[in-house]
C-alpha cells in the first residue's frame, strides 16, 4: 500500500497518512477509533461487534493478515514463561544445564573431554541458548523488554507471524554469533530475539506512519550499550536486529492479494540464510 497522504475514505477533502489496521482504508482524525495497535475505521469497529455491513469488516484482520484474538498477549506470556522457567531450572541445577544448552561453536568444557558445540552437530544450541539466562539483571532486562515490545507486535502481526518473527530473530542472532565469535566463546540470552522485536517495532511504526523518534532513540541507546558494555554478545544483538527487521518488513508490506505467498517467502528466505551461515561456519571449523 502507498503510505503517502491521501484523502480519508469518509471525508475525501481531508488528507491523512493513517490507515485502518483492519481494512487499510485511509482515515482522518475524526474517523479514527483507537485500537490495541493503531487505529480502526468506524465500519470495522462496528463489524467487529457484529453490527457492521462492510464486507471486509466481517472477518477482521490485522495489518499483517492475522486474526484478532481475545488475548493478544498469549504468545508473549508463553515465551516469557519459558524463559523464566528455564532460569529457575538453572538456579536449581547449576552450570550443568548451562553447559548443555548455551551457544558455542566448538570447545572442550573440561580437560580431556570430547569437543562439543554447534560444529559437533549440536545445532539445537542455536535455539536453546535464546531461552537461557544466568544473571538476574540479564533476564530481568530481557523480560521487561519482551513484555514492553511483544504484545503490540503480537496484536498487529497475529500469533503465528509474531512467533515466527521471534524465533527467526533469535536464530539470526545465534547464527551471527556462531559465525563471527571465537569457537569457544559462549553466548546465551534472549537479547537477539529482543533486538529483532525492536527492529520490527520500527518497521511497524513506519508502516502506520507513526512518530519514529522514540523507537529510533531506544534503538540507538541499546546499540550504544551493546558496543560499550563488556560481556555482551554484539553479534547476537546485530544478527537479531537485522533478521527481525527484514522479516517484519516482509510481513507488514506484503501486498494483500499475495500476502501469504510473500510472508511465507520472507520467513523461508530468512531461515535459508540462517541455515547457510551455520553450514558455512561448520565447514570452516571442520576444516
Amino acid at each position: 500500500m502507498n503510505d503517502q497522504a491521501v484523502g480519508c475514505y469518509r471525508h475525501p477533502d481531508r488528507e491523512t497518512g493513517i490507515r485502518c489496521v483492519r481494512c487499510e482504508r485511509p482515515i482522518c482524525p475524526d474517523c479514527m477509533v483507537s485500537a490495541s495497535v493503531g487505529f480502526q475505521c468506524p465500519e470495522c469497529v462496528a463489524g467487529g461487534s457484529g453490527t457492521g455491513h462492510h464486507p471486509r469488516a466481517q472477518t477482521p484482520r490485522t495489518i499483517a493478515g492475522g486474526t484478532h484474538v481475545a488475548d493478544p498477549r498469549l504468545v508473549t506470556k508463553i515465551l516469557l514463561g519459558m524463559n523464566v522457567a528455564l532460569w529457575i531450572v538453572v538456579l536449581s541445577v547449576g552450570d550443568r544445564v548451562v553447559d548443555d544448552l548455551e551457544l558455542f561453536g566448538r570447545a572442550a568444557l573440561t580437560p580431556f573431554t570430547p569437543l562439543e558445540g554447534v560444529a559437533e552437530g549440536q545445532w539445537y544450541r542455536l535455539l536453546t541458548a535464546t531461552f537461557l539466562h544466568q544473571e538476574p539483571m540479564h533476564i530481568a532486562f530481557n523480560m521487561l523488554s519482551l513484555w514492553f515490545l511483544g504484545p503490540p507486535l503480537e496484536a498487529a502481526l497475529g500469533r503465528v507471524r509474531y512467533l515466527a518473527l521471534y524465533v527467526l530473530s533469535g536464530l539470526g542472532g545465534s547464527a551471527l554469533a556462531y559465525l563471527v565469535a571465537a569457537p569457544n566463546q559462549p553466548s546465551l540470552g534472549a537479547s537477539g530475539a529482543i533486538f529483532g522485536l525492536l527492529g520490527a517495532t520500527a518497521v511497524l511504526l513506519r508502516r502506520l506512519n507513526y512518530d519514529m523518534r522514540p523507537v529510533v532513540a531506544l534503538l540507538v541507546l541499546n546499540l550504544i550499550f551493546t558496543f560499550t558494555w563488556s560481556n555482551i554478545s554484539w553479534e547476537a544483538h546485530v544478527g537479531g536486529l537485522v533478521v527481525g527487521t527484514a522479516v517484519a518488513f516482509g510481513l507488514v508490506h506484503a501486498p494483500r492479494d499475495k500476502r501469504a505467498l510473500v510472508q511465507y517467502a520472507t520467513c523461508g528466505a530468512a531461515l535459508l540464510v540462517i541455515v547457510a551461515v551455520v553450514a558455512v561456519r561448520t565447514l570452516q571449523l571442520a576444516g
